[in-house]
C-alpha cells in the first residue's frame, strides 16, 4: 500500500478529532501527524503500533491491507 492511501486512511480515522489532541495522545508532533495524513512520510513501526492502539485496530488493517 502506498503512502497516499495510508494517509487517506489516517485522515478518515481521525475524522473530526482535533489533530493536536490526537498527536499528543500518540506522543508525536502535530506536524508529523499531518505529514503522515498527507502521505509525505510513513510512520516508524513503533508509531504505527501507537496509532493502531489509539484507534483500536490492528496495525495490519491500517497500514497493510488493501
Amino acid at each position: 500500500m502506498d503512502h497516499k492511501e495510508i494517509g487517506s486512511r489516517l485522515r478518515r480515522l481521525r475524522g473530526n478529532q482535533d489533530a493536536k489532541s490526537v498527536a499528543k495522545a500518540l506522543g508525536i508532533s502535530t506536524s508529523a501527524l499531518f505529514m503522515y495524513e498527507r502521505g509525505e512520510r510513513s510512520p516508524r513501526d513503533q508509531v504505527k503500533m501507537k496509532i493502531a492502539r489509539y484507534y483500536g485496530l490492528p496495525v495490519q488493517e491500517i497500514f497493510f491491507s488493501e
